[in-house]
């Protein structure tokens, strides 16, 4: 897993992988009310919450053990809606379908890994913009943390803040302070730290709402095992979803290692990423192994730079995060009544963390500064990291033809 007694820390690794659980948990709670929808097109509702901790325990070995780097895995919320709106509801496709295209999603993805493709895709990259992907991730994961909040107001273009009044705002605040006053302090373990002690204050407060009980058994999973409908494959449609699965899959996964990796100095001064193919493998073996539990697709989750953050660098953290929900299939009233106004300040100081990057671009050079600026500007904005780096990478190709041209041009004359 990467583990070495003299250069890493088992209590460090440890305490980044509960962090990064923590604040990866939601999922299990969000996943059936998502797929809620589907009820009435036969999907098992009742079996996603089992699935989905088994498609995040499966994503995560593979990241422990075949990476060996302390990333999270889970389903993904955007090919969630993907999945739920726009091939099942929207396209009238039936669910069979749209796990039969996230299988072969996965089973082309991991084609891209084991050639060379990957390391084109990453090549395509300039210095710069892997920076300005690590300094959105930033903004992007930082966003989210406002809103998990609730101190953003939903529904208008630019969120403004909502009234400081409420329990949970106050609690938030208090979490921004603590979470802030631990990493000046270089506290180990204090993001952790920070969520309990916003939790526990939470209960007299009534934002912390106490289970009624601790322990419960986990849904089967059988009905959703393998639910493959191979009578679409030679559909125009059905490659489409395949296609559009993959492009979200590869850049989402790509941004978020990239980014994390970046902000934690692993980055060599080529360039590269050390173990990239076995990272990128890892999620698209997820995507397959997820879609044959029956969960849409696994990728990497941006939540894994609060682990980062807490000082997590080898699979340890990644098994820790794996474990962890393991337990949450029998103890997940108790991880799920911790409120987002504990966990959301960790995820606005990992966000500081990835935003550190922006120092090493080039601001001297527009042409390397400007797709920068655009990524970082339109991750938060659209709320995708895949937009930020499509539309930052056809920025630098664009300028950098230009100016070459106008260059030549003068050379000419």
């Amino acid at each position: 897993m990467g583990f070495s007694m003299q250069r890493d820390r088992l209590k460090t690794e440890i305490l980044s992988g509960l962090t990064t659980f923590i604040t990866m948990v939601y999922i299990l709670a969000l996943m059936p009310v998502m797929f809620a929808p589907l009820g009435s097109k036969g999907f098992p509702i009742e079996s996603i919450f089992t699935v989905t901790a088994l498609g995040a325990i499966v994503g995560t070995l593979f990241m422990a053990f075949i990476a060996k780097r302390p990333f999270g895995q889970a389903p993904g919320l955007t090919l969630n809606v993907f999945f739920v709106e726009t091939v099942c509801l929207s396209l009238g496709y039936p669910w069979q379908f749209a796990l039969t295209a996230v299988f072969v999603e996965g089973l082309l993805f991991i084609a891209i890994c084991m050639s060379n493709m990957r390391q084109l895709i990453f090549e395509m990259l300039p210095a710069s913009l892997k920076y300005g992907i690590a300094a959105g991730i930033g903004f992007f994961i930082a966003m989210i943390g406002f809103k998990n909040s609730g101190l953003l107001a939903e529904g208008t273009i630019f969120n403004h803040m909502e009234t400081l009044a409420t329990p949970a705002s106050q609690l938030f605040i208090l979490g921004i302070v603590l979470t802030g006053l631990f990493t000046i302090l270089r506290i180990r373990g204090g993001l952790l730290l920070s969520i309990a002690i916003v939790t526990l204050v939470g209960i007299p407060l009534g934002v912390t709402t106490m289970p009624d009980r601790l322990f419960t058994l986990p849904p089967t999973p059988v009905p959703l095992f393998c639910q493959f409908s191979w009578d679409f494959l030679l559909m125009p449609d059905f490659w489409v979803c395949v296609l559009t699965m993959l492009f979200f899959d590869v850049f989402d996964s790509l941004g978020t290692v990239v980014g994390v990796m970046a902000c934690s100095g692993i980055i060599r001064k080529d360039g590269r990423i050390p173990h990239l193919r076995n990272i990128m493998l890892s999620d698209a073996l997820a995507t397959s192994a997820g879609a044959c539990l029956g969960c849409s697709t696994v990728t990497t989750y941006v939540e894994s730079a609060t682990g980062f953050a807490e000082g997590g660098r080898t699979g340890v953290a990644a098994l820790v995060i794996a474990l962890c929900f393991t337990v949450s299939l029998f103890l997940a009233p108790l991880f799920l009544a911790i409120p987002s106004a504990a966990t959301a300040p960790v995820m606005i100081i990992a966000g500081f963390y990835l935003f550190g990057v922006v120092r090493h671009i080039k601001l001297s050079d527009p042409v390397e500064t400007m797709p920068a600026f655009i990524t970082i500007l339109l991750m938060p904005v659209t709320g995708s990291i895949t937009d930020g780096i499509v539309f930052g990478l056809f920025t630098f190709i664009i300028l950098s033809f230009l100016s070459r041209w106008i260059i030549r041009y003068k050379h000419i004359r």
